[in-house]
């Protein structure tokens, strides 16, 4: 009995101190990334001027995206960039995108369209794109995304100066808010998305390249062997195939993109529970690799995310176990008297929203009104940590059992109710040719 009283102790003990740790450990390194890359640019909107353009391909893989297709294909037009193609791989659609994507290309010389007959999954999309791209630095979008006209130049400024960076990711920001949930992923991106990468960058590894936004030298693509058409996200995949690689990821917060996100909850369900079902797939398929001295700066990520997966399931536990005993007779070690917020809640929920707070603080040079969404942000813990909890819990076993090598084809995701942002309207791209060549 002592035994198992110290050990229901201790998994207690976790499930309070880890999310309360990796607050704080974020926002430091976050702050600290701020402090040493973003605060000498904050306000500046053009990036610098480089000692040489290189070309760059801007790929877009499109599913079933009729609706979208005109406004993003419009959007990368723009870019303020001297030199660069845009490669549309229309993948097996069903809808009307392939003639949608035929008729702008008769009308943007820029682009190029590829066609695959059968729907093959974005990783197919980004492999034959990146083959057929005719310039080296790739910058790699959604179908549904809106690209800022200076993310090229932000992200190339990186490659002409680092001859060993393989990838960068960019900063995603949210266009749809028009319920309680876009609102909460308003704070999310910026609160642990945007903060993460940040912290991450600082302590010396990222998880995962944002798969909506960004940017790769096609030499290290090439190295690592493209994108793995059976992961169920490529974009964590080609994280960590790059950086065991030993090739470098950066973040690059002004590379904005503005993307459509789930306004429902089963949408939100189902592009979070793919999100958790990636990460084991990336324990699973890494493991080995990670046990060699050479790869031991991949170590800490690992074993941070092996710890969130291990929180998820003491949670679950804990939550089964006050359930239980609500009905039957447990032993004293193991009955939970409530889980509703006690103390440890409290400094749990104030410490997320100060993150979140210092989040939007550092967010909101690149997207104003962001204040805005930080009096919905109180039901974010709650919210998060559920939703969170559930998909882990249920990403384990459904990635076990899942088949091996399966490839990962497209599945059309929920877009939204209402897009309550202005599409940005950027200045034609001669203007910049003219001024800055």
């Amino acid at each position: 009995m002592n035994t198992l009283s110290a050990l229901s102790t201790l998994l207690l003990q976790f499930a309070f101190f880890y999310p309360l740790t990796m607050a704080w450990m974020w926002m430091i390194g976050a702050v600290h990334y701020y402090w040493r890359f973003e605060k000498r640019l904050a306000g500046v909107q053009i990036p610098p001027i480089l000692d040489h353009y290189p070309g760059v391909s801007l790929i877009v893989p499109m599913h079933n995206e009729g609706e979208n297709a005109r406004e993003t294909i419009a959007q990368l037009m723009c870019q303020r960039y001297p030199t660069f193609e845009v490669i549309a791989v229309n993948d097996g659609s069903k809808d009307d995108t392939g003639a949608i994507l035929d008729e702008l290309s008769e009308q943007y010389p820029r682009l190029r369209v590829i066609h695959l007959a059968t729907n093959q999954g974005k990783a197919m999309g980004l492999n034959t794109a990146a083959l057929m791209a005719k310039y080296e630095f790739l910058i790699c979008i959604d179908g549904d995304a809106l690209l800022d006209e200076y993310a090229a130049a932000w992200f190339m400024q990186h490659f002409v100066h680092g001859p060993r960076l393989g990838a960068i990711t960019g900063n995603p920001r949210i266009r749809n808010r028009s319920t309680l949930l876009g609102k909460l992923q308003v704070g999310e991106f910026s609160s642990i998305i945007g903060m993460i990468k940040r912290a991450q960058r600082t302590y010396g590894r990222i998880f995962t390249i944002s798969g909506v936004v960004g940017a790769f030298r096609r030499a290290a693509l090439h190295d690592v062997g493209y994108w793995s058409p059976e992961m169920l996200t490529e974009d964590i995949d080609i994280s960590w195939k790059l950086q065991i690689a030993h090739w470098d990821i950066r973040y690059e917060p002004k590379a904005c993109c503005w993307i459509l996100m789930p306004e429902t909850l089963k949408g939100l369900w189902k592009q979070r529970l793919r999100w958790a079902m990636g990460g084991v797939q990336v324990l699973i398929k890494y493991l080995p690799s990670l046990l060699f001295w050479r790869k031991r700066r991949m170590w800490a990520i690992y074993a941070e995310f092996l710890l969130s997966v291990a929180w998820a399931y003491i949670m679950g536990g804990v939550t089964l176990l006050w359930f239980l005993g609500l009905f039957m007779p447990l032993p004293q070690p193991l009955y939970i008297q409530t889980i509703l917020p006690g103390w440890n809640g409290v400094v749990i929920g104030v410490t997320c929203l100060l993150q979140i707070g210092v989040a939007l603080r550092l967010d909101s040079q690149y997207d104003e009104g962001m204040g805005k969404s930080y009096y919905w942000m109180v039901w974010y813990p709650l919210a998060y940590w559920l939703l969170n909890m559930l998909t882990t819990i249920w990403a384990v076993p459904k990635t076990l059992m899942r088949k091996r090598n399966s490839r990962a084809v497209w599945v059309s995701p929920d877009r939204g109710i209402q897009q309550t942002v202005q599409t940005p309207t950027p200045a034609a791209h001669e203007h910049y040719v003219s001024t800055k060549s």
